[in-house]
């Protein structure tokens, strides 16, 4: 149960994330806002793991691939902050949202995870509540769409490479490398992108990075404690604050369609979390 409240939170947290991010993509250039992510993400993390996690600090088991999964996480950051500094953060959420189903699919050949046709349904129930939500018309298909398409692939690539860790190395060790990835790697790329900003955009850059750094953490914790293709149907909770988000941030209204959608994406995760704790309690 604990990994399925985790795992939920975390994703909920992150469309607070990426609001921060196209806002401040109208008003900086969207490499900037990938480096404030990871530059402060890294800060943040090594700074309190040092203060209050010290003992809890050990140089990765597993470091090949933990730089392979930075450097995923890396690219799926800037596909994503670029399509949505040009389309809407529904239509990049639309695309993007393919991860589940392709969890749940890698997660058969990678982790040898065995995945029944209840959690098949759950995860394209979802998948469909999200559809029905966004209701994408896709009559252009440009490199912004194509880039939250690739986003959402890579991303479910990075979240099975975040399930094999969590069996050597800690949550905080994983979260540090991520940040310490993505810090060096847009290191070498800002210089070239770098424009002046002022104290707002560095304070709402260190809240962005905050965000994220919480609700990775909280995903990287559940996906120690749990399957993840058990949870790849709870990353559809994510669509709930990013209703919240696009309403706060952008004027989006919801209709008769968001909460059609809205029921079929939480009944397929409370469908999955009710099965699992029906097997436990059965062995």
């Amino acid at each position: 149960m604990k990994a399925y409240l985790l795992n939920i939170i975390g994703w909920m947290l992150l469309p607070f994330m990426d609001g921060i991010a196209k806002y401040l993509s109208s008003e900086i250039h969207f490499m900037q806002v990938v480096w404030g992510r990871y530059f402060f993400m890294f800060f943040i993390t090594l700074t309190i793991s040092f203060i209050f996690f010290r003992k809890y600090l050990k140089w990765p088991l597993n470091i090949n691939i933990q730089l392979v999964r930075g450097f995923l996480l890396f690219i799926t950051t800037i596909l994503f902050f670029y399509s949505i500094s040009v389309i809407s953060l529904p239509e990049a959420l639309t695309l993007a949202f393919i991860s589940p189903i392709v969890v749940t699919v890698l997660s058969i050949f990678i982790l040898k995870e065995r995945v029944g046709i209840h959690r098949w349904i759950a995860v394209f129930t979802g998948f469909l509540g999200v559809l029905i939500i966004l209701r994408p018309g896709f009559n252009e298909i440009n490199f912004a769409s194509i880039s939250a398409l690739l986003a959402g692939i890579i991303y479910a690539l990075f979240l099975i490479y975040t399930r094999k860790l969590s069996f050597t190395d800690s949550p905080l060790v994983t979260l540090i490398f991520t940040g310490f990835v993505g810090t060096i790697l847009i290191t070498l790329i800002i210089p070239f992108y770098w424009i002046n900003m002022n104290l707002n955009h560095l304070l709402l850059l260190l809240l962005l990075a905050t965000i994220g750094s919480v609700g990775h953490f909280l995903i990287i914790l559940s996906l120690k404690l749990g399957e993840a293709s058990k949870l790849a149907p709870l990353g559809y909770f994510e669509i709930i604050t990013n209703i919240f988000v696009g309403f706060s941030f952008f004027g989006y209204l919801p209709d008769i369609y968001i909460y059609t959608g809205l029921i079929l994406i939480v009944s397929s995760g409370i469908y999955i979390f009710i099965r699992e704790q029906k097997k436990i309690s059965n062995n």
